[in-house]
């Protein structure tokens, strides 16, 4: 099971990513905010958080997979999701390295990388023409909401997923 259980969450995810928008109040867009649930890479930080160990990359594997599919699915545009996840997901690999997780550091890698990838993929838009949408725009009515909404999301995946991922980790990285 600790080889399936996070390929097998992403599946699910992925497929759940479709209908995310009936779980944002329909008061948010009246009031002109674009929010977006990257539920997928959420549950990607959770991975490299508490599922990788210092020399394996499987978040870093997932993000190239989650993110190629999401492109291809849900996605205007070929490799957007796939890059912008990809490396990321590297830094905060590399980030884990140095940091003691905990609640607050999860929180703040969380924020980072979020904050990341939210912009990573909005000036790719920004660059080949999807979006006109003015940076001051963007940060007001898009990346503050986002931000707030997928760090709820954020606590109840930790709630769901943090004690499997511990396990499953160490049953296949230190029962070698």
């Amino acid at each position: 099971m600790s080889r399936l259980f996070p390929p097998l969450i992403l599946f699910i995810l992925i497929i759940l990513q479709g209908i995310n928008f009936l779980f944002i109040p329909s008061s948010f867009e009246a009031s002109g905010f674009i929010v977006t649930i990257h539920g997928v890479f959420v549950f990607l930080i959770m991975i490299a958080l508490y599922y990788d160990e210092e020399t394996s990359y499987y978040s870093f594997l997932y993000a190239i997979i989650s993110g190629l599919v999401l492109d291809i699915v849900y996605s205007p545009v070929i490799g957007v999701y796939m890059f912008s996840y990809a490396v990321v997901m590297y830094v905060v690999h590399h980030l884990r390295k140095v940091l003691h997780v905990n609640f607050y550091v999860s929180s703040f890698v969380f924020f980072l990388s979020m904050i990341l990838v939210d912009v990573m993929i909005y000036w790719i838009y920004k660059l080949i023409g999807v979006t006109e949408l003015n940076f001051q725009d963007y940060f007001e009515q898009r990346l503050l909401m986002t931000l707030a909404i997928n760090y709820i999301v954020f606590l109840i995946q930790l709630v769901l997923f943090k004690r499997l991922l511990v396990r499953y980790s160490f049953e296949r990285f230190e029962q070698k």
